[in-house]
């Protein structure tokens, strides 16, 4: 029998131990319904009402569909020219203007209030629910029960339905009309449950924080968001630029950030060849994957519109539809 090398053994060994721990997890991992027992007995300790937790966990189960949907997300199946195709057709664009126009002074009012162009309020809108068109049909204590099961993010999604059952508990929305993506994200605005609770709105003053039918809570708790979150009024989000032959790639990077005149000396002008800006805002290069070498100056506002949604696709997006809704 041949010797088997040291390397060999040490792969061997490795791997043994590898199944030994993902056992153990299985073996440790409660059976759903059981596990659900567990999930009822928190939020009851939360002081969530016991009517409230009996109906939202009355049918649910555990859904296959939204793990796939979870493991299928845009950044990670489609280019950006792909996504940026797809998500901003002329169609969106002609929307976005018509909305603009039909809610302007409540936009304009909004806006003023919490220090947001409201082009980005509407931009945001239409990324997110084609102008609360599509809002997601899944019911959101359902998806976030499954992702808070699955192994991938199920502290972070537990946490959520925890807050999701604390949002029922206090009657801004009933169970049946608690709609939401299959990330657990809701209503128009499609607010995280977390997000909700930190950011929503009651603009028009009924008692409710209502971001599913209200337009006036949409807006403002899309403004509140932005405007808690870092947003500049006298800033916009970024623009596309060409590189010089040469350029520095390392340079292209987040954590890269530079006054304006500095990208200018090292050969950065606007994608039609204009030079940059002269007011010195600190800016960053990006390149999106699969954008065919396209590459973007962010400023503060596109961070974020990243902390709204980390996806750089989306952030893009929401920009772009902003530029081309226009003021």
């Amino acid at each position: 029998m041949a010797k088997i090398s040291s390397k060999i053994l040490g792969f061997i060994a490795a791997g043994s131990l590898a199944l030994s721990i993902s056992s153990a997890t299985a073996a440790e991992k409660k059976p759903f319904g059981e596990w659900l027992e567990d999930v009822k007995a928190e939020a009851l300790s939360n002081g969530i009402r016991a009517d409230i937790v009996n109906a939202a966990f009355a049918n649910v189960k555990f859904k296959e569909k939204v793990i796939n949907l979870d493991r299928k997300q845009p950044e990670v199946t489609q280019t950006f020219q792909q996504y940026m195709d797809k998500r901003l057709p002329k169609s969106l664009v002609d929307q976005g203007k018509t909305q603009m126009n039909k809610h302007r002074a409540l936009l304009e009012e909004v806006g003023e209030k919490y220090g947001v162009q409201p082009r980005f309020i509407v931009a945001l809108w239409g990324v997110e629910t084609r102008f609360g068109r599509y809002t997601g049909g899944f019911n959101v204590v359902e998806a976030l029960t499954t992702l808070a099961y699955d192994n991938r993010r199920a502290a972070y999604f537990r946490k959520e339905l925890m807050n999701a059952l604390r949002i029922l508990n206090e009657d801004h929305i009933t169970l049946a009309n608690m709609k939401g993506s299959w990330a657990g994200a809701m209503g128009q605005s499609q607010f995280m449950p977390s997000s909700f609770l930190n950011f929503a709105e009651d603009y028009n003053g009924d008692g409710r924080r209502d971001i599913w039918t209200t337009k006036a809570d949409v807006f403002a708790s899309a403004a509140n968001y932005l405007s808690r979150s870092g947003w500049k009024y006298d800033q916009t989000w970024g623009r596309e630029v060409r590189l010089p032959a040469g350029f520095d790639t390392s340079l292209i990077d987040l954590k890269v950030e530079k006054p304006m005149q500095d990208w200018q000396d090292l050969g950065v002008r606007r994608a039609d060849g204009r030079d940059l800006p002269t007011r010195q805002l600190m800016g960053s290069l990006v390149q999106p994957k699969g954008g065919n070498g396209q590459t973007f100056i962010v400023y503060n506002n596109y961070r974020t519109i990243l902390k709204w949604n980390r996806s750089t696709y989306f952030a893009m997006s929401v920009g772009q539809l902003a530029d081309r809704i226009g003021n």
